[in-house]
């Protein structure tokens, strides 16, 4: 099972992009709420999302991860950080060496839990000093290992297909991009 966690304040794009082209991938995508049933983005769009967060650990148990996937955009990126579920699910994701994604700020995230330790990666420009002990940083997508991170909203898409190469195929990838006729 995929995750996608949305907390208040997230950047909507870097979510519904990734999320839409996982989806037309033909993967299971769940997304959990912080906060609660509905999420609102930092640009005012409210997301009904699949689970509240309160629901995740049950839900999760009874479920194997495979993915989890962190939008960033504030003050979304500081609530999925201060989460007790989101920091839960790291931790198993990354015992089990799941994969990991994480776009714009969110990489902050993962950097703040020794997950990019002497890993390349990428983040929001002005993010850099979060990403303790990363190897390099820089670029638009760069996947090391299981984690896959983005630099940004601009970068949607090819993190979106980044994510369905790695959970599908990249031969799925390649038709999903000339489906929605991308460059």
């Amino acid at each position: 099972m995929v995750y996608m966690f949305l907390a208040p304040g997230f950047e909507e794009v870097e979510a519904m992009f990734p999320l839409d082209l996982l989806r037309r991938a033909g993967v299971e995508v769940t997304t959990v709420g912080i906060g609660g049933k509905t999420v609102t983005g930092s640009h005012g769009i409210t997301v009904a999302v699949d689970i509240p967060d309160r629901k995740f650990r049950l839900f999760a148990l009874d479920n194997e991860i495979d993915a989890v996937i962190l939008p960033g955009g504030m003050p979304g990126t500081t609530n999925l950080d201060t989460s007790p579920i989101v920091d839960a699910a790291l931790g198993v994701a990354a015992g089990k060496g799941a994969w990991i994604c994480a776009i714009c700020a969110a990489p902050s995230v993962l950097g703040k839990r020794g997950l990019l330790k002497g890993r390349r990666c990428t983040c929001y420009p002005g993010y850099e000093e979060t990403l303790e002990d990363a190897a390099e940083v820089g670029g638009r997508v760069i996947r090391d290992g299981n984690i896959i991170t983005a630099c940004g909203a601009g970068a949607a898409m090819e993190f979106g297909l980044e994510i369905v190469s790695v959970l599908t195929s990249p031969e799925t990838a390649g038709r999903i991009r000339s489906g929605i006729q991308a460059l």
